[in-house]
């Protein structure tokens, strides 16, 4: 959740990106693409009201069609499901599980965003860091296909902005190549997570399939991410941030066509707080 929530198959990539490219109907709705040389992958579900459920797994309401769930749950049965996988920084609780130096470090201590103060950034400045990050991050994106998972979404893409300069776009997209070919090789489609001033460098250059997005319409930034992705968008709008109401954003035609409203937390449907509204 943000907002401020080893190269296997290089010459698939550009092959596997291109989200608006006609291809066989899978179970879950949605077409496949496939590259020279890769696996295919289905791309999301045109038009298919989500959920996300990063705050704790729960049975999909009717008509769900899309979900989202953190690397360490199951997928939901019956829907493309699309595994949460934190990139580009540290998870909470997983910090002793990197070695030191790909932590990015400022006089000798971990660089941690400040509005994830238990997140801290990876160093992605070296291709030897890169490959490291990779080789650890890799056995997760695997991990979800086994488990059944449909696509993967890589979050915190944007860490070199909060890197106070110390890591470059042109950084994080190389780590990013070597993470959608991992996910490519496994039979994953690969989901840009936020970033929109970068979704074309992503797509063009990394290989990203689709988008997940958190509040493009409170933001008015959605138009950044269709003008790439076309419908293989998918958006979170939060209770605690609407600028208008929520029907409104859904009759918008610049929103995207899969959105849906959540509490910020993410509870699960049986949890107070919780929160689950749709378009439709």
């Amino acid at each position: 959740m943000r907002r401020a929530a080893s190269a296997l198959l290089a010459a698939a990539v550009v092959g596997v990106a291109l989200v608006g490219c006609a291809g066989e109907q899978v179970a879950g709705g949605g077409p496949t693409a496939s590259g020279a040389g890769s696996a295919d992958v289905a791309l999301l579900p045109t038009g298919a009201v989500p959920d996300y459920q990063l705050g704790g797994a729960y049975e999909p309401a009717d008509g769900v069609g899309i979900v989202g769930r953190d690397r360490s749950a199951e997928p939901a049965d019956g829907v493309y499901s699309i595994c949460y996988v934190n990139g580009f920084q540290t998870q909470p609780g997983e910090l002793d599980d990197w070695a030191d130096d790909l932590l990015l470090q400022d006089d000798g201590e971990p660089v941690f965003d400040p509005d994830w103060p238990d997140e801290a950034l990876l160093d992605t400045s070296t291709a030897e860091r890169r490959d490291r990050i990779a080789a650890m991050v890799g056995p997760w994106i695997d991990g979800c296909a086994e488990s059944g998972f449909d696509a993967v979404e890589f979050d915190n893409l944007d860490s070199y902005t909060r890197s106070d300069d110390a890591l470059t776009l042109d950084d994080n997209l190389a780590l990013a190549t070597l993470l959608v070919e991992r996910a490519h090789a496994s039979g994953l489609a690969a989901g840009q997570k936020n970033a929109a001033e970068d979704a074309a460098a992503l797509r063009d250059r990394a290989g990203f399939d689709f988008a997940v997005v958190e509040e493009c319409a409170a933001y008015e930034e959605c138009g950044a991410y269709t003008a790439v992705y076309d419908d293989q968008v998918i958006d979170i709008e939060y209770t605690d941030e609407l600028p208008r109401p929520f029907a409104e954003m859904c009759a918008d035609p610049d929103s995207p066509v899969s959105m849906v409203l959540r509490d910020r937390d993410l509870q699960p449907a049986d949890a107070d707080g919780h929160v689950f509204e749709t378009c439709r």
